[in-house]
């Protein structure tokens, strides 16, 4: 039989606690005998909803024949032109250059400049078409790790945009 045993850290002060779900289902911890994945499941499929902090990559199919690394947005904002933050994640506010231009500031500083930065604005109803600029013309702002510059215009010149919505990948 399997014995589960758990020890103290002299150097630890941490709690590590488990609790019993507040359902009638059973849960099973597989833990692999070697270098592998920890399988977390509920009479016999994986259960969803669960959070925590993991390191390494996260891969996962999703249908599409094997597993691949997933890379996640880092951050995230949707905001009207005046400019104010309707919803967000990981970004801490918003800062009105000019007509047109905003910079998005990070409330967690990305590992480095090298993220993807994607963008979209315009208007509701039936407005002139818009164009969205991300880190472009007329000056090239480089992203940094605590903030990234976005522009809009309208073919010509930077224009306020109604709705405006940005993600960053890495």
């Amino acid at each position: 039989m399997s014995q589960i045993k758990l020890s103290p850290s002299a150097s630890g002060t941490g709690i590590f606690t488990i609790e019993s779900p507040a359902s009638n289902t059973n849960r099973t911890i597989s833990l692999p005998d070697a270098t592998g994945t920890i399988i977390t499941t509920a009479g016999g499929a994986a259960i969803s909803g669960t959070t925590g902090s993991f390191s390494g990559d996260l891969s996962f199919n999703s249908g599409y024949g094997s597993a691949a690394v997933a890379y996640g947005c880092r951050a995230w904002v949707n905001g009207t032109g005046t400019p104010a933050i309707r919803e967000d994640g990981n970004v801490s506010s918003l800062t009105d250059n000019a007509s047109g231009s905003y910079t998005i500031n990070f409330a967690t500083a990305m590992p480095d400049a090298n993220y993807a930065g994607i963008a979209s604005g315009g208007y509701s109803g039936n407005s002139a078409g818009r164009t969205t600029i991300v880190n472009g013309a007329p000056t090239l702002d480089a992203p940094t790790v605590s903030a990234f510059r976005i522009r809009f215009t309208n073919g010509s010149a930077e224009e306020d945009v109604e709705y405006a919505s940005l993600a960053i990948f890495r």
